[in-house]
């Protein structure tokens, strides 16, 4: 079949995990581009000529230690290029904690979120290129001529768009409120504190990073990655612009439920769904996330076998949604397409 884009909006590490299986599908594709030589000739690049650009959550991003931190795209990064601890499913594999170690014993705070060596390393490159004037998507490329994901990793926007969450304030009076950092509701708390809603702090400054909405609007399928459907979906699609790219693309938009048996496989994806009203079940999911023909973004919607969802104006397919390895979530994607009604690609490989 011709060449295809494909579009995926992905958060950490479900996504990651989602993202191994669309390139195992499609072949890789080369990012960041290659470059000219002294001639002024560019490589050949490799590949099945296929192209995948996933927008990556960047909700989840803080400084902390004075160096910028940004947990999903250093998730992909790593998986994708072979460097993640896969027992963990994050971070670095081969990690060391000498820093968080010096730190703690200084009592430098936050002492609650560790740093690993290797991690820290990238963290210092991005925050020196950040210093000298680089937006984040420039320095993402940049990092990932390292790392060579065959995925375009395009952060969902280059200015600040964090994730904060509304609690009761400790030791405060009843109903009193404050807000504090997604890493630290997350991290610190478990998500283990009376909780009122999420509040994306920089939003009403922040616009799509370059080449999103055009990643977007020349699709020939949009997927929404098994991820949190609050704190990564939702963060991506609260970046200005976004939703409504969603809403007018005419390439398909099919989301991939992020549970099993109504329940998350991991994370707390329960824990954020709960804050907003909506149960843990495929069909509440794919509900919260709407119909295009009505207000939402969604054309089709994949679930897992057992589980149930009637949804007016989507699409839905029951399928096997374990991504135990990237040829069975490959399979995940040609359903996608399916359900989407496009023919799904022959595997590459």
């Amino acid at each position: 079949m011709s060449p295809v884009k494909v579009t995926v909006l992905v958060g950490g590490v479900g996504g990651a995990r989602f993202l191994s299986g669309v390139r195992e599908l499609l072949g890789p594709t080369p990012f960041p581009p290659p470059v000219e030589d002294s001639d002024g000739a560019t490589p050949a690049a490799s590949g099945s000529g296929h192209q995948i650009t996933a927008i990556v959550n960047v909700g989840d991003d803080a400084w902390m230690h004075g160096v910028r931190i940004c947990p999903d795209l250093d998730t992909c990064m790593y998986t994708l290029g072979g460097g993640i601890d896969t027992e963990r499913g994050w971070g670095r594999t081969g990690e060391t904690w000498h820093a968080k170690e010096e730190l703690a014993a200084y009592g430098a705070d936050p002492d609650w979120f560790g740093l690993g060596d290797r991690d820290l390393a990238t963290h210092l490159i991005r925050t020196q290129m950040l210093d000298a004037g680089y937006r984040l998507s420039d320095v993402t490329a940049a990092l990932c001529r390292r790392w060579q994901p065959g995925v375009r990793l395009l952060p969902a926007t280059d200015d600040r768009h964090e994730t904060h969450v509304v609690v009761a304030r400790p030791g405060g009076e009843p109903g009193e409120r404050v807000a504090i950092h997604f890493q630290e509701w997350w991290v610190r708390h478990r998500a283990q504190i009376e909780t009122f809603g999420f509040a994306q702090v920089g939003s009403d400054d922040a616009a799509a990073a370059p080449g999103v909405a055009e990643a977007i609007a020349e699709a020939d399928i949009v997927l929404l990655a098994p991820s949190n459907p609050v704190v990564s979906i939702g963060a991506i699609i609260s970046v200005p612009g976004i939703r409504a790219a969603l809403r007018t693309t005419s390439a398909p938009v099919v989301g991939v439920s992020p549970v099993i048996d109504n329940r998350p496989l991991r994370g707390m994806a329960d824990e954020c769904l709960s804050v907003l009203g909506v149960e843990t079940t495929a069909e509440a999911i794919g509900a919260h996330y709407g119909a295009r023909s009505g207000n939402g973004i969604l054309d089709g919607w994949l679930i897992a076998d057992g589980d149930q969802a009637a949804i007016e104006g989507v699409r839905v397919a029951s399928v096997p949604l374990l991504m135990s390895d990237p040829a069975t979530t490959a399979q995940m994607v040609r359903d996608a397409f399916a359900v989407a009604g496009i023919t799904p690609p022959e595997p590459t490989r």
